[in-house]
């Protein structure tokens, strides 16, 4: 599965490779709480950014109950994030905060991209596999942006 991830202004776009619309993640009110909603405008997840700029951390929440916690372990030195889970636990590794690589248990099942658009907004190019792919995969790369995308500029 491919899709690209752009973002401006707080909202950000899930498109597949033929370009057809996904999915939209729009902030809501103030603070770091962004809505992932289908195409019917259905809210499916909620990425919430917990910890500070320099220890960000984000919880996704499906159905008002707490469904992942993102840790980012480094934001220099190995920059990743460690992606906890009930049953899955997910790495999401990079060496230079722009190409990032999905492990799933100990299997790399994926990759995101870091993009420079002409206009100087970051998109995210994510390749993953259709067995790993789920409606959540997109708030990886929109917690990327969140933690990396100023440095990325």
């Amino acid at each position: 599965m491919e899709i690209q991830v752009t973002g401006k202004n707080g909202k950000y776009t899930v498109v597949d490779k033929n370009g057809k619309l996904l999915y939209n993640v729009r902030k809501k009110g103030f603070g770091a709480k962004f809505n992932l909603m289908d195409i019917n405008n259905y809210n499916l997840y909620t990425l919430v950014q917990t910890g500070s700029s320099k220890s960000p951390t984000f919880t996704i929440i499906l159905n008002d109950n707490v469904f992942m916690v993102m840790q980012c372990t480094s934001l220099y030195l190995d920059p990743s994030f460690k992606v906890r889970h009930k049953t899955m636990n997910f790495e999401i590794n990079s060496k230079n905060r722009k190409d990032f690589e999905i492990i799933l248990d100990g299997k790399k099942v994926g990759s995101i991209q870091t993009l420079v658009a002409v206009t100087g907004d970051l998109q995210y190019h994510v390749e993953i596999e259709n067995t790993a792919f789920d409606d959540y995969i997109p708030l990886f790369a929109v917690a990327i942006d969140r933690a990396f995308g100023e440095m990325n500029k």
